[in-house]
């Protein structure tokens, strides 16, 4: 007797995968409000500077869709309270703030403004919108959103420095059982004036800052989604921002420049980058040393005494790719004695892809 195997549902993979499948790479234009009370800056550095996306499984994808639909819910039930809410302008799109002294490099999107709050009638208020679950939820409430959530709340300083509103209203949700907390904060300026300056100080910055550890097992970098580039050798995305070349200007509007090109990069044209990107050659310390540079190619000694070039391998077979220098899972494969890949270039154009 032959068994039948019971047949499969694949409905919620399908979903699941579908959500995966179409996920942006994260990488926002501008350094954002959310991020910049993260204890790391070299980390706000690599988000800025897009040296690595961040995939997520379709069921975090999820979760995050949550949180965005129950801020139009956190909306409705604030005005059914009678609380005058401002959550759009007047293109359906979210308040988007930035600061000038970043040239405009710095900001977010603000999830409300609201005027009628029981505690302070006439006061404008930024609102923060949030959903956690039961143990963030309970910590939140036992130690306030300053200690608890101390991203939330640097995030909450910069909309209040940036609108000139003088209070913010934290708004959340226990996703176990609904319960809600709600906490008003006060602006401090000196703190958002701190927030402000390490927004410029990253903006600014040529090269990444220090790492917070030089333990690659320290608890902040053990977890965290640039620990391959800061403590392992994986090489960043080669995109204009992780490009050499590439500088954001503070003249206002949030203006890249190629230095090779003299030209401004647009958001679009900085995702995919060109046959002319080298590396910041600091993002690949951990691979080799810079020995030698130019516009061309920049030529880098290995610790064990191998020597790479990241140039255009169109003009010179011997030379790779930053794109070539990324997809190299073993960096080993990085050396200008490679007879082999000599001979596919020059007869196939062939090229490492990983």
């Amino acid at each position: 007797m032959v068994a039948i195997a019971a047949p499969t549902n694949t409905t919620a993979q399908t979903v699941l995968a579908e959500i995966e499948r179409t996920q942006d790479s994260g990488h926002r234009p501008h350094l954002g409000a959310s991020l910049i009370g993260h204890a790391c800056e070299r980390h706000l550095w690599l988000a800025f500077r897009w040296a690595k996306a961040q995939r997520f499984e379709g069921r975090i994808l999820r979760l995050f869709e949550i949180g965005r639909r129950a801020e139009l819910r956190f909306v409705e039930e604030l005005r059914a309270a009678g609380v005058t809410v401002h959550d759009v302008d007047n293109r359906g799109q979210q308040y988007r703030v930035s600061d000038e002294a970043c040239g405009h490099h710095f900001g977010g999107s603000m999830d409300a403004a609201a005027q009628g709050l029981p505690e302070a009638p006439k006061a404008w208020h930024v609102c923060e919108f949030k959903t956690h679950n039961d143990k963030s939820f309970r910590d939140l409430q036992a130690k306030g959103v300053q200690k608890a959530k101390p991203l939330h709340f640097a995030q909450m300083q910069v909309y209040m420095g940036l609108t000139g509103m003088d209070r913010a209203l934290y708004y959340a949700e226990n996703k176990n059982d609904a319960a809600l907390y709600t906490e008003r904060v006060h602006f401090d300026k000196a703190e958002f004036e701190k927030l402000q300056a390490r927004a410029l100080r990253v903006v600014k910055a040529s090269e990444p800052p220090a790492r917070i550890s030089a333990d690659p097992s320290w608890f902040e970098c053990k977890f965290c989604h640039f620990h391959p580039l800061c403590h392992g050798d994986e090489a960043p995305e080669p995109n204009c921002r992780t490009c050499a070349h590439s500088t954001p200007e503070l003249d206002g509007n949030a203006r890249w420049s190629c230095g090779k090109t003299r030209a401004d990069i647009a958001v679009e044209r900085q995702r995919t980058g060109c046959r002319d990107h080298r590396v910041i050659p600091i993002l690949l310390e951990r691979i080799g040393t810079m020995t030698e540079a130019s516009d061309e190619a920049v030529t880098y000694q290995t610790p064990d005494g191998r020597t790479f070039v990241n140039g255009d391998p169109d003009k010179v077979a011997k030379h790779f790719s930053s794109a070539e220098i990324h997809a190299f899972k073993d960096k080993k494969a990085l050396t200008l004695e490679n007879p082999l890949m000599d001979t596919l270039r020059k007869q196939w154009g062939a090229r490492v892809v990983g």
